[in-house]
């Protein structure tokens, strides 16, 4: 007698990706709505900074009120939380995570090349990570914020970033290509 394989929510079959041009024209209409219902655009590093003066804010709120960049999204009776773009983060996060158990891409994993470790990886992961988030801080927004936001409002700021980091990214790759190949 032949036993059936239970269907369980983490043991899906994996589906095909969206097609580019669907998903580029769904990313639009999510960004209109953004901007319509919210008020501002997509963008996940002010976020960031947001959980940072919220924890900061736990154990010295003196210090938030003393802090201007601090101030700004927080300090006194400001809740930091309080806010569209920390519900706009969490979505993605939760959308993600339900959009890859419902497509059966739900899995941890590493993706590395064959001459490299786990632990190096990793390693790297979190130093490119760090740069890139700090960089974001810098030039006042991810490449969300800036390449989809910024773009698509045709700010000249954003699109002189985002060449950037393309071109930024191009230039590193020749030098970080062993990890991967």
């Amino acid at each position: 007698m032949a036993t059936e394989s239970k269907k369980s929510l983490f043991n899906r079959p994996e589906k095909p990706y969206t097609n580019p041009y669907l998903g580029g024209i769904l990313m639009g209409l999510v960004l209109f709505t953004a901007l319509f219902v919210a008020g501002s655009g997509l963008g996940a590093s002010g976020t960031v900074g947001r959980f940072v003066v919220f924890l900061v804010d736990l154990v010295a709120p003196e210090h938030v009120n003393r802090v201007p960049d601090f101030l700004h999204w927080g300090g006194g009776t400001t809740n930091p939380l309080d806010a569209t773009l920390p519900m706009i983060t969490l979505g993605s996060i939760i959308g993600g995570f339900v959009s890859g158990l419902i497509h059966g891409r739900f899995k941890v994993e590493i993706h590395k090349g064959p001459h490299i470790s786990n632990r190096t990886r990793l390693i790297v992961a979190f130093i490119g990570g760090f740069f890139f988030v700090y960089g974001a801080r810098m030039a006042r927004g991810c490449t969300s914020g800036q390449g989809l936001s910024g773009g698509a409002t045709l700010s000249a700021g954003s699109w002189a970033i985002v060449f950037a980091i393309f071109g930024g990214a191009w230039a590193l790759a020749y030098f970080v290509r062993k990890l991967w190949l």
